[in-house]
């Protein structure tokens, strides 16, 4: 359990820095927290306190599932929008 906990909350720490790299270097201060790996809630939430609390502005899915369901979705999306425009 202890090593679990090193190890997430140092994935943490190497994210919020490489945002904050990110946003010395292009000034973009937005962060959408997306994919299968944030179905991990313990990542997710220290990951979002700690980007918030650097005054960042985070998104994350709150309707839509962040794994295949999510991209599933999305693939209907577009392929509606391809349906509309030829027909």
């Amino acid at each position: 359990r202890t090593i679990s906990r090193r190890f997430h909350n140092t994935l943490v720490r190497v994210f919020a820095q490489a945002c904050v790299q990110v946003r010395n270097h292009l000034g973009l201060n937005r962060v959408v927290l997306s994919g299968g790996v944030f179905q991990n809630a313990f990542l997710l939430n220290k990951l979002d306190k700690a980007l918030r609390k650097m005054d960042f502005e985070v998104f994350t899915h709150s309707l839509v599932p962040p794994h295949d369901g999510g991209i599933a979705l999305g693939q209907a999306v577009v392929a509606n929008a391809v349906l509309d425009r030829e027909g």
